[in-house]
């Protein structure tokens, strides 16, 4: 019985002192562990790491835990952080911990936080000398659900850039070999979940912001109307590849419901697009977007970019167009288009920032030509068909005869009043130049302009009209034509008024 108590006792002492062993190794293992957790982040950052906590366990399976972490730029402490980190899990076996280099199965980060800044020397960053250093770690699978990305613009006033992305996963690489990724972002204005798929990194230590990126996005359901002025839901699909501070972008919009408030017409508007985005400040650079409505083109090129101290963008763009007056008419006109007829034209076009309606932002500077215009209202077209009668002197002719307009000029949009000069209209037997201004939001008329008629005055008319226009033709005639009427148009576009400018 004694013998059997002191071999018992004897096992009992022996699995004693194997535990502490074991204990003591893996606590010994766990700080080795640590230490080198700590030093391959720090190689793999370029940075400086601080945390809250850092725990790691070897059995049953290698764990790392940490939270508060915090990676800074060397020998800047007073700078934000470029990265930080609430909470990291990362798994893996521990056979596969101990390769060369670390293998590790699945990381999670909970409240990543990642504040990249574009160097403002604008030279190219100042690589680490020497061959290039095999991978500190690779990783199959990353969790990062909640990130925010800032990046900061080099020009200082400028307000950063930020990105909210609600789901991201990434799989399959290490530092110098490009991770895949599957995102969602948030998109703020307008708002709407931009889906996006792609190839990220590697991670460059030395400029951040240089990290290459690619892949492509869907965006739907997007609701143009948290712009003032505008409406209608907007989808989007497109390609984009570059780095974090300049990405080009090839995409193409459909918005089968666009519509202008002031005029309350859907239009189906389609657009493709080349743009060059700095992912430093959003910026944006469109070189160039090709947009198509009924059977109408625009071509524009310019840029949206920020100014230092405002907030929002500026949207600054060269048109030119070619297709349809109607078409362009369902933009700025309530109800059916007035006048029909092959259009032309250019303008430099402006969108400042602000929270106002977009026509009363909107400033155009430009020109245009329509030929062969008609009038959609019969009342309207038949007074021009009598006015071309009357111009050459043939007030009999047929009123049912269709006679084409054509019309030019030059016009300036500012504070929703658009103002014309040099603008001239012809219809056989009669032009017309006029200059003034015409209120998109009021729609009121204020025109003053002259009458070349091929006829003399008395000419236009028949019968005693006729015989007592005679006495007047002397003060209307102009030399080697016929009469010349100054008038001056007054009212709203729906009920216009007119009258002669005699002091002329």
């Amino acid at each position: 019985m004694g013998r059997r108590w002191v071999w018992i006792t004897g096992s009992a002492a022996l699995l004693l002192v194997v535990a502490l062993i074991v204990l003591s190794a893996t606590d010994t293992f766990g700080r080795m562990a640590r230490d080198r957790v700590v030093r391959l982040l720090k190689q793999h950052y370029g940075a400086d790491l601080q945390f809250k906590s850092l725990t790691v366990r070897l059995f049953p399976e290698a764990r790392i835990e940490a939270t508060g972490l915090a990676f800074r730029q060397p020998g800047r402490p007073d700078t934000p952080p470029l990265i930080t980190i609430q909470r990291l899990s990362a798994v893996t076996n521990l056979l596969e911990a101990l390769r060369t280099p670390p293998h590790i199965r699945e990381v999670r980060f909970d409240g990543l936080r990642i504040q990249v800044s574009r160097r403002r020397n604008g030279g190219v960053p100042q690589k680490t000398a020497g061959r290039q250093q095999p991978p500190d770690f690779i990783i199959d699978s990353v969790v990062a659900d909640g990130t925010r990305l800032t990046v900061v613009p080099s020009n200082e006033g400028k307000p950063p850039l930020e990105f909210d992305i609600r789901r991201l996963r990434l799989s399959g690489a290490g530092p110098s070999d490009p991770m895949s990724f599957r995102a969602t972002l948030r998109n703020a204005k307008p708002p709407g979940d931009i889906q996006t798929t792609g190839k990220f990194g590697p991670w460059d230590r030395d400029d951040p912001g240089g990290t290459p990126v690619n892949g492509q996005y869907t965006f739907r359901d997007a609701d143009l109307s948290v712009f003032r002025g505008i409406a209608g839901k907007l989808a989007s699909d497109g390609n984009y590849r570059g780095a974090l501070d300049r990405i080009e972008v090839d995409g193409q919009t459909d918005v089968p419901d666009f519509t202008v408030t002031l005029s309350g017409n859907p239009v189906h508007l389609k657009t493709r697009f080349h743009a060059i985005v700095d992912g430093t400040d959003g910026d944006t650079y469109l070189q160039p977007v090709d947009a198509q409505f009924g059977k109408s083109r625009v071509r524009a090129q310019g840029s949206v970019e920020g100014t230092k101290g405002v907030k929002g963008k500026t949207v600054s763009l060269d048109v030119n167009a070619e297709g349809r007056l109607e078409d362009m008419l369902r933009f700025g006109e309530k109800g059916p288009p007035s006048m029909r007829g092959a259009i032309r034209f250019h303008t430099q076009l402006i969108v400042p920032p602000g929270d106002v309606d977009v026509m009363q932002k909107l400033r155009l500077n430009g020109a245009f030509h329509i030929d062969d215009a008609r009038f959609s209202k019969l009342n309207i077209q038949q007074k021009v068909n009598d006015l071309s009668h009357r111009g050459k002197g043939r007030p009999k002719e047929p009123k049912t005869d269709l006679v084409a307009s054509d019309f030019q000029g030059r016009f300036l949009l500012d504070q929703g009043q658009m103002r014309f000069r040099e603008l001239s209209f012809h219809v056989p037997g009669v032009a017309v130049t006029l200059h003034g201004q015409y209120g998109l939001m009021d729609e009121r008329l204020n025109f003053h302009g002259a009458a070349d008629l091929a006829a003399d005055l008395s000419e236009t008319t028949t019968g005693i009209k006729s015989i007592l226009l005679k006495a007047v033709d002397p003060f209307f005639h102009k030399k080697n034509a016929g009469a010349v009427i100054h008038f001056h148009v007054a009212g709203t576009r729906a009920h216009p008024s007119f009258g002669l400018d005699l002091h002329k």
